[in-house]
């Protein structure tokens, strides 16, 4: 799981599985705290997922979050972080991620907040992975 900011305004938070596929979404305005809105998130997919043990997330969602996230789902919410210092360095699961999120920017309405309305842009996420998936199946 990890945050995306395209505009001033609008945060986009996924969780996907280990081929970089979405399991759940959801868009917000900024003014919601990167932790808060994830433990929604975390909440609706272990519901809709019961056999997720461990969540990975990056340190915008570190403190409080991992202990709510064991309490009210029962999976681990482990924080992926850099090992050392020195320049660019590929930190471990957040990768697939931030793949994903490579992938969704290739479509036109999803390089730049167009939407007015966040269930708008939480719909087009899920109708381009779906494109993609597709795309997937046929080739």
């Amino acid at each position: 799981m990890t945050r995306e900011k395209k505009i001033k305004g609008r945060k986009r938070h996924i969780i996907v599985d280990t081929l970089g596929l979405i399991i759940s979404a959801e868009v917000h305005s900024a003014s919601i705290q990167d932790r808060n809105g994830g433990l929604e998130l975390l909440k609706k997919a272990k519901q809709e997922y019961d056999s997720i043990v461990r969540f990975f997330a990056d340190g915008g969602y570190s403190g409080k979050l991992q202990d709510q996230c064991f309490l009210e789902t029962g999976a681990l919410l482990t924080i992926a972080k850099r090992v050392t210092d020195k320049g660019f360095e590929v930190i471990p699961k957040r990768w697939i991620v931030e793949r994903t999120f490579a992938w969704l920017s290739n479509f036109r309405r999803m390089s730049k907040e167009y939407e007015k309305s966040c269930k708008t842009s939480k719909t087009n996420i899920f109708f381009n992975m779906i494109t993609i998936m597709v795309k997937r199946l046929v080739n």
